[in-house]
């Protein structure tokens, strides 16, 4: 991803809105606009915006795994799968 070619003002934006929605939906890619010379937003499509936060959940959800095994609060998958097959039983 080349962010330089994809950093636009905001004036850009307002008056080009609906090619800039044609043009990230084909590319999926961000585009950075800039106000009064500073990068102040991200602008992606929809499908690439779903795709980042399932992402970011998955790495929550495995970040919060590994805190929980540094934090010694786990059971070994043996005892686990022993009681589920105990519980079956009753």
């Amino acid at each position: 991803m080349n962010l330089s070619t994809q950093i636009k003002p905001i004036s850009y934006l307002k008056s080009h809105t609906a090619q800039i929605v044609t043009e990230l939906t084909q590319s999926r890619q961000p585009l950075v606009v800039t106000q009064n010379g500073e990068a102040t937003m991200v602008v992606m499509d929809i499908q690439s915006y779903e795709e980042r936060e399932a992402t970011l959940a998955l790495l929550k959800v495995l970040a919060l795994g590994q805190h929980e095994i540094a934090s010694g609060k786990f059971r070994d998958a043996d005892e686990v799968f022993a009681e589920l097959d105990r519980a079956d039983l009753s």
